[in-house]
């Protein structure tokens, strides 16, 4: 990460400490020294996307059937979504939890009627295998956070049984359907040799222009070679206003499955094995 050129911080500064010290609400919309970091903030964000945001490819990996994701993004809360110092905050739109794992399982369509997916184009991800769609990765590892077991996880269809819930209308009953779930297994089998993790950047002068900063990085494990980074930053157009990441401006950007954007960057560094 570099550091915030000069100009920029000075005048972050002398906002911060005029906010800090005016009367009525610091918040408010009105405010001329909100405004004014807001000015910053966006001279920043702006100045950070020509410079240093972006995809950075380092070496290329072929026919790899599998990865270790070092990380899961953790479900987020409303709190946070609104919180100026959450982590997170660059990724907001990212899936998580089981549906970060399945990204990287899942096949990658293109959201134009048959068309492929192409490298200037990218596609959204879903687990339906289609002649157009492209692979994702058969497996993928993860670490148990309650008890650092490491864990592979697939993707298969299975009947699974569904309860008609009372709540939504239905009357309790049961019912089987097919549907694509995750079949999770403690391993002891070699771990994969390439892994995937993000460090979410949260420093005060970004995060007082309302702007936050993430890393993803693709990383060899036999030789720690960082094989590809991707850099990204976000800023909320209103600055200090308690507006929602998820309506933040992005560098770099998706057009289609934002959510998946971590799984797009990685698959061009790791391309998975096709079927």
């Amino acid at each position: 990460m570099t550091s915030i050129p000069l100009p920029i911080r000075l005048l972050a500064l002398a906002v911060v400490l005029a906010v800090s010290g005016c009367q009525g609400n610091p918040q408010s919309p009105q405010n001329p020294e909100v405004v004014a970091m807001a000015k910053a903030g966006k001279a920043y964000y702006d100045e950070k996307c020509k410079t240093e945001a972006g995809e950075k490819i380092y070496r290329t990996v072929a026919d790899v059937e599998g990865v270790l994701l070092m990380k899961v993004r953790p479900a987020r809360t409303e709190t946070e979504l609104q919180d100026p110092n959450w982590p997170g905050a660059a990724f907001s739109r990212e899936s998580t939890g089981d549906w970060y794992i399945r990204d990287f399982l899942g096949y990658e369509q293109s959201s134009r009627l048959g068309l492929r997916v192409t490298p200037d184009y990218r596609g959204y991800i879903t687990n339906d295998k289609r002649p157009e769609s492209l692979p994702g990765y058969r497996y993928v590892d993860v670490i148990d956070a309650k008890d650092g077991q490491r864990v592979r996880v697939i993707g298969t269809f299975k009947e699974v049984t569904h309860t008609k819930t009372i709540s939504l209308g239905g009357d309790g009953s049961k019912f089987n359907a097919i549907d694509y779930v995750l079949e999770k297994t403690p391993t002891t089998s070699p771990a994969p040799r390439y892994a995937v993790t993000y460090e979410d950047h949260v420093l005060p002068q970004e995060r007082a222009m309302g702007v936050a900063s993430s890393t993803v990085k693709v990383i060899d494990l036999s030789t720690n070679e960082v094989l590809g980074e991707m850099i990204r930053y976000a800023y909320r157009p209103q600055g200090l206003l308690l507006t929602e990441w998820l309506t933040a401006n992005r560098c770099p950007d998706q057009a289609v499955g934002v959510n998946s954007a971590t799984r797009k960057f990685v698959d061009q560094v790791l391309i998975p094995k096709a079927d």
